[in-house]
């Protein structure tokens, strides 16, 4: 690990030590939070009754639909607009706006769309993700080498096969980067939309201990919610990191 890992890591683990600290000599009231390693118990707690392994599967099921339709066409509009200047030019302004949107406001319109199932909540989390992966898949082609594009000219290769052998590997790093995102945006999504529009998933059962005044689980499950996300950035930072490393030797 680097210097600036190891940084990091004593960061949290000072941050983590201090709200431990805090919450067992009562600066902080146990209904407000509880200390992180009663939190880590009752997350051990949940495992082991084996309450929370449906709920895993329900929203990873929906964050994993929701986060490979946002990549499919996030990557397949980012290469068209790429090609295509002018229409870039218009829809350049509403990329740049697009977040400011507030998405839960569609989830009636969802409802009356594909009814009481997984696939509004699947919607929201796309339209969460998918623009992330269009502007860094624009980003990644845009600084694409110039000569490789002359040499892709010189070989009279087409645009479908210049963008598949040429311009979507030297733009990969973007790309990689534009998924990192798409995961927590698809989390976002899926999990905010769980609170509100399902009757299963870890949104959904974090709003129910919200509601119950089940301090401990709800913080659980909030905790392994973070933990997942942080473990899929950090694979996908690590591989991310060896793709750079390779392209520097080449």
């Amino acid at each position: 690990m680097s210097r600036a890992g190891w940084i990091r890591v004593a960061v949290l683990a000072a941050a983590v030590g201090l709200l431990e600290a805090a919450c067992r000599f009562g600066l902080i009231k146990p209904l407000t939070l509880i200390a992180p390693s009663k939190i880590a118990v009752a997350l051990l707690g949940l495992f082991e009754a084996g309450k929370i392994q449906p709920d895993i599967g329900q929203t990873l099921g929906n964050v994993l639909a929701a986060l490979i339709s946002a990549c499919l066409v996030g990557f397949a509009l980012g290469v068209t607009l790429h090609g295509l200047p002018r229409l870039r030019r218009v829809i350049d302004p509403l990329l740049a706006s697009y977040y400011a949107v507030p998405f839960f406001v569609f989830y009636p319109l969802f409802i009356v769309i594909f009814g009481m199932n997984d696939l509004p909540i699947i919607a929201i989390g796309f339209l969460f993700a998918v623009v992330a992966v269009i502007v860094n898949t624009l980003n990644g082609l845009d600084r694409t080498p110039a000569v490789l594009l002359k040499a892709a000219r010189m070989h009279r290769l087409t645009r479908l096969n210049t963008a598949w052998r040429i311009t979507l590997p030297a733009a990969a790093p973007y790309l990689l980067t534009g998924v990192k995102l798409a995961v927590a945006y698809s989390f976002i999504g899926v999990i905010a939309s769980e609170f509100i529009m399902s009757g299963a998933g870890l949104g959904y059962a974090i709003g129910y201990a919200y509601n119950n005044f089940e301090t401990a689980t709800m913080y659980a499950l909030m905790l392994f919610v973070l933990l997942l996300v942080a473990a899929v950035n950090a694979v996908l930072h690590i591989y991310e990191q060896k793709l750079l490393a390779r392209r520097g030797r080449s």
